[in-house]
């Protein structure tokens, strides 16, 4: 062996152990597709009290949102030739994204608007719905449209599209009205009821569904107007084709098939019939295979 060969052989087990942490990193390890091959279990994350999409019921997750998610779960399970059990994870409003990124849970089924500042920390399914941020107020009040908060208190929760786009909005129309941080759309609820917000803002269909199912509904009601437009996704790990994938075959089955005209219907029955936007959203996304 002449010299030159051992040197080599030196170099390149330096090299080797120099690119095997790297190799080893998230970056470049197995997707989240092949854990839950390898597991059998898919973690999804939910709300615990934003009905009707994401709440508890029976001391377990129900909702819109969360039954799409089931359903990706299930074809996803037929996909992979293995029935997957979902280990579902409680998540807040607050904290839901960082769940997605950092990697506590494979998809998060709630009411997160996508927007392509939220894309910056996580990727998105197909859209599941689309809905408008107004204001819950007292049915006795003059209160109209958002002019006529102005002076006024009006709840919202932080870190939500809603809570930035009505504090816009409200800029935007030169509105002098106090955005007050509240917990959760209960605590919410609870403040305008007792007098402590003259509002309080989230999509629209999520008041309507609080107000429906809150003693004391028919002293509430809702501005005539929206301030913004809420396109929602669930909310998936950036950097994991494999993964939007197979969840966005499992929504586009659901379009396609017609089966998301009962999970409508389970949930908005109430509601009537889905508008001309949202029938035009689930058609456009019934994606062929």
């Amino acid at each position: 062996m002449t010299p030159f060969l051992p040197r080599l052989h030196a170099f390149l087990f330096a090299l080797l152990a120099q690119c095997l942490p790297f190799l080893s990193t998230p970056a470049l390890a197995a997707g989240a597709l092949d854990e839950i091959r390898q597991s059998g279990v898919i973690r999804m994350g939910y709300l615990p009290s934003a009905p009707p999409f994401s709440f508890e019921q029976g001391g377990a997750p129900a909702g819109y949102s969360v039954q799409l998610c089931e359903a990706v779960a299930r074809d996803m399970g037929k996909h992979l030739n293995k029935p997957l059990r979902i280990q579902w994870v409680q998540l807040t409003q607050q904290n839901r994204l960082a769940a997605v990124q950092e990697g506590r849970v494979h998809v998060e089924c709630g009411t997160t608007t996508w927007t392509l500042s939220r894309q910056e920390r996580v990727d998105f399914s197909l859209m599941t719905f689309i809905d408008g941020g107004t204001v819950l107020v007292q049915a006795d009040s003059q209160t109209m449209n958002l002019k006529d908060l102005a002076g006024k208190r009006i709840g919202a929760v932080p870190g939500t599209t809603t809570a930035a786009k009505l504090e816009r909005a409200l800029e935007q129309r030169r509105i002098d009205a106090q955005v007050v941080p509240v917990n959760s759309p209960d605590h919410g609820l609870a403040m305008l009821s007792s007098g402590q917000l003259d509002g309080y803002a989230s999509d629209r269909l999520i008041l309507l569904s609080l107000g429906l199912t809150t003693e004391g509904a028919k002293k509430l009601r809702l501005l005539d107007e929206d301030f913004s437009v809420e396109p929602y996704a669930l909310a998936l790990p950036r950097n994991d084709p494999d993964l939007r994938l197979a969840v966005n075959r499992g929504l586009a089955r659901l379009f396609r098939d017609g089966a998301i005209e009962g999970v409508f219907d389970r949930w908005f029955s109430l509601l009537g019939e889905p508008s001309v936007l949202l029938a035009a959203l689930y058609y456009l996304q019934g994606i062929p295979e």
